[in-house]
């Protein structure tokens, strides 16, 4: 399909796709700590799924492609959430800065991102022919 972008398809197709995409091409290098490590601060536990790392590698590529010159203060707050305390309101919690910053330091090896002169990172021109050749799979999948 010509002229498709990533805001042209569901989001969660997206990220999948993406995260298959990454996991497939295996110049990910993933952290030691990938097993222990919990992704927020309101978190009890590590993540069920073992390709969590993947998934939010292609996450953090969509918030970039959507936002540009966001930083790793910023994404924590976009991917942070509400800490669960029993009998009392939650409260909102931060994500964890180090997956964050180790998930952004590998898009920029991958060349997927970049940083921007105005402070933060953005997706550079590769990142955003692969994005975009993934959006118009996964477009076309969609429609078949």
């Amino acid at each position: 399909m010509p002229g498709v972008t990533l805001k042209d398809v569901e989001s969660h197709a997206f990220v999948k796709a993406y995260a298959a995409h990454l996991k497939k091409s295996g110049k990910v290098e993933l952290p030691k700590y990938l097993d222990l490590v919990k992704t927020a601060v309101g978190r009890e536990l590590p993540p069920y799924d073992p390709d969590w790392y993947y998934v939010r590698l292609a996450a953090i590529a969509r918030r970039l492609y959507l936002h540009q010159g966001l930083g790793v203060g910023a994404l924590r707050v976009q991917f942070g959430g509400k800490k669960r305390r029993g009998a009392k309101p939650p409260h909102a919690h931060l994500a964890s800065g180090s997956v964050i910053r180790s998930a952004v330091q590998q898009l920029e090896k991958l060349k997927v991102v970049e940083k921007d002169a105005e402070g933060g990172r953005r997706i550079s021109q590769t990142g955003q022919r692969d994005i975009d050749r993934i959006a118009s799979q996964v477009a076309t999948a969609a429609k078949k």
